[in-house]
């Protein structure tokens, strides 16, 4: 009876003692709910109106400073895109009276597997997954473009999409970050093997009728 009690004391000890588990790790917000942040060889695009020359496509470098003409170098690395925006804003509201500023931020995107042109994109966060398909030259006619894979450190990311759906949503939406590659899945059967079964068949087919 003594040892049960003692059990039962040290249990409520640990309870009151140890955190709930929820507590300790709070789930984190998906990345579509993030705030857009730049990184290394990410491009920040500029447009201030009326001000070309305050207009272009401003890249970030390995120590996450983007320079900016007049400005000089902004540090991103504790801002995210918002906060840039309005950094250079109040920049520019020193030297003429409420600049109209539109900053689109460009990620680094790899377009992989069965696309006419698979490399390395610079893409605007609102683009679907369909425009940088076609950005890379369009899908190959073995391309199966209802498997699409979002890959991040050589793993496949899980998207809570059907497989139409992903390819009609942003890249915002699904939470692709600078450094992801997407990548086109190739048919189980391709044309070209398709079109070789058909004339081994054919083949076949001929052989049959002649010697039979």
């Amino acid at each position: 009876m003594k040892r049960l009690a003692l059990a039962l004391l040290a249990a409520a000890a640990l309870a009151v003692i140890a955190p709930p588990a929820a507590a300790q790790n709070p789930p984190s917000a998906p990345d579509s709910l993030r705030p857009l942040v730049l990184r290394p060889g990410d491009v920040a695009k500029i447009v201030v109106w009326g001000h070309a020359d305050l207009s272009g496509e401003f890249p970030v470098d390995e120590n996450f400073d983007l320079f900016y003409p007049i400005v000089g170098a902004i540090n991103v690395r504790e801002i995210n895109v918002t906060q840039l925006r309005e950094r250079v804003t109040q920049e520019l509201g020193q030297l003429f009276q409420r600049p109209f500023i539109v900053l689109t931020p460009l990620f680094r995107v790899a377009v992989l597997g069965e696309v006419m042109s698979p490399s390395l994109y610079s893409v605007d966060p609102t683009m679907t997954v369909f425009d940088i398909i076609a950005e890379a030259g369009g899908p190959t006619r073995d391309a199966n473009q209802r498997k699409i894979q979002l890959v991040r450190g050589g793993e496949a990311i899980p998207l809570a999409l059907n497989a139409t759906a992903i390819g009609r949503a942003t890249l915002r939406e699904l939470g692709v970050r600078s450094g992801d590659h997407i990548v086109v899945a190739r048919k189980r059967i391709t044309v070209q093997e398709l079109s070789l079964m058909v004339q081994v068949a054919t083949l076949v087919l001929v052989a049959y009728q002649t010697f039979r």
